[in-house]
């Protein structure tokens, strides 16, 4: 399996209302890369957001086919991870980093 550079790791963060929900209880969502493991997206958070992990879930979102304007479409999957930080830490996702 090919080495990701921890920058790479984490694609985008993933903002709904669920998810902003969650971040009361020091929980975030990311949409990571694909062959990312739990250990390199660890790291890779502490490193950006110098917060500490404390557990992490991971969720592969398979692709989903559906018609799109009478034509068959799909959507893509990707993988998410729901990473849970130490108490009284959080990440603000409104500001660039």
């Amino acid at each position: 399996m090919k080495k990701i550079n921890y920058l790479d790791t984490i694609i985008s963060p993933i903002i709904t209302e669920k998810a902003t929900n969650q971040s009361e209880l020091n929980k975030v969502a990311f949409k990571i890369h694909k062959n990312a493991s739990k250990k390199s997206i660890k790291k890779s958070i502490e490193k950006i957001f110098k917060v500490n992990v404390i557990k992490i879930n991971t969720i592969n979102k398979r692709e989903k086919y559906k018609m799109v304007r009478g034509k068959p479409g799909k959507k893509k999957g990707f993988k998410k991870a729901l990473v849970t930080l130490k108490k009284g830490q959080s990440i603000d996702l409104t500001l660039g980093v």
